[in-house]
């Protein structure tokens, strides 16, 4: 913490300013006018510098105690409510927006021209403690919060497997200003190459990521409703390409009644033995799971189901539930590597009357401009977008998607439940955020 003070005359009101620095985000100033020191003799430049010390002590006691006792700050939680949040017990307390905090414990805010913020999420055991990620929103005229309205949506895109930010899925930008909608990225767990493909804990493929997504998510949507701002819950969408895709395909599973519509781009719908052990016929790509029971980088059959986005038992109960979501699969006929899951996920999705719409694209839709390839790559990724989802994505159209029913977020209960071979995954709503929880049975 530094000082930098205006003191003029101490036995005269006085303006104190208190800076608070922390390297890489913004300073915080505090300005406190009219200080009053006590109306005391200063006999020599000593004494008046004694005075001076003991004023910025004073302060610097004063603004501690705010954030003890501030409502918006971590510091205030109770004892309760600070035990949960880091692991997969419960959460950190009754106020849901607690959920996304700025580095030094304070909620962010939305900021009020595209941007990005820095929010807490759920712990990861593999490398345990608080865990923050960064999350970009793009606002759709002007690029201006004041330009969101009662029609306005919100749409996430998604990076791939190795990127970061927008690399690899549909321009937020275009998104949102196309759609009218406040396109979201998430640099979510494992975000990068090094920490997704060159540092040896397992890739998380889908399940704590999902997590992350659901989160910024949540903080979109209560910060909206915090500063009174109308937008339309209805349309909540996702997209992402490969492994934003996946991502997408799994925050519908995890949050089954939040979204109108999915767009998966080359998706990898499931953990398959061959990529979580880097088996022959991998192409290159390596979860760098183990089957050793005793090594931290075990995957259980638990933690390999919750994470197909095509499990039939849990795609029956999706439905139960009330999922109403469009999901739109959009996947190169020659994307060897996925595509049988990629069927297998369509065909079960059918089979548990789900609303899902295959494009297997072939060599004859390939006009290099949209479509490229029918590789993985597939093409430009917005136009895609486009091409396949424009009219269930444009606000005008009569093919609108729109969500009737509360979000998952706003019901707050804890139905969401996926049996496993040896126990139950549990997604929890009851803060309004989800937490995520095996239960061995």
């Amino acid at each position: 913490m530094s000082k930098n003070n205006t003191v003029d005359r101490f036995s005269k009101p006085v303006a104190v300013t208190l800076r608070f620095e922390k390297p890489g985000y913004k300073n915080t100033e505090l300005f406190l006018d009219k200080f009053y020191a006590p109306r005391v003799s200063l006999p020599n430049e000593m004494s008046r510098c004694a005075m001076k010390r003991l004023i910025e002590t004073c302060c610097c006691v004063f603004v501690f105690a705010l954030l003890l006792t501030h409502p918006r700050s971590a510091f205030a939680q109770t004892e309760s409510d600070g035990k949960g949040d880091w692991g997969s017990k419960g959460s950190l307390g009754s106020d849901a927006r607690r959920a996304a905090v700025a580095p030094g414990g304070l909620i962010p805010k939305l900021p009020e021209t595209s941007g990005s913020v820095m929010i807490d999420v759920q712990e990861w055991p593999q490398k345990p403690g608080p865990r923050q990620v960064q999350v970009w929103v793009h606002y759709p005229e002007r690029s201006r919060l004041s330009s969101v309205n009662a029609q306005t949506g919100i749409m996430l895109s998604l990076h791939n497997w190795g990127g970061s930010y927008n690399v690899g899925t549909a321009d937020p930008n275009k998104l949102a200003e196309r759609y009218n909608v406040i396109g979201v990225c998430v640099d979510y767990l494992q975000s990068g190459a090094q920490a997704s493909i060159r540092d040896p804990e397992p890739y998380d493929y889908g399940y704590l990521q999902a997590l992350d997504v659901l989160r910024a998510l949540h903080f979109v949507t209560s910060e909206l409703k915090a500063k009174n701002i109308a937008f339309d819950s209805g349309r909540i969408f996702s997209t992402g390409g490969s492994g934003g895709g996946n991502v997408s395909l799994m925050a519908n599973k995890l949050a089954p009644r939040t979204f109108a519509g999915i767009i998966d781009l080359c998706g990898m719908p499931k953990l398959t033995d061959i990529v979580a052990y880097n088996l022959p016929g991998s192409g290159g790509l390596d979860a760098r799971y183990s089957k050793d029971s005793s090594s931290p980088n075990y995957l259980s059959a638990d933690a390999q189901e919750i994470r197909f986005a095509g499990h039939p038992e849990h795609l029956r109960l999706m439905k139960s539930w009330g999922t109403s979501s469009k999901v739109i699969v959009v996947h190169g006929v020659d994307d060897k590597l996925f595509l049988n899951e990629v069927k297998e996920l369509v065909e079960n999705m059918k089979s548990a009357g789900l609303d899902v719409q295959p494009h297997f694209i072939t060599a004859d839709q390939v006009d290099g401009k949209v479509f490229t390839t029918t590789g993985h790559a597939l093409g430009n990724r917005t136009l895609i977008v486009q091409q396949v989802a424009d009219k269930y994505l444009l606000p005008t159209s009569k093919d609108a998607l729109h969500r009737a029913t509360p979000t998952d977020f706003e019901r707050r209960d804890q139905i969401i439940r996926y049996p496993t071979a040896n126990g139950v995954w549990v997604i929890s709503y009851a803060t309004g955020y989800p937490v995520g929880r095996f239960e061995p049975s």
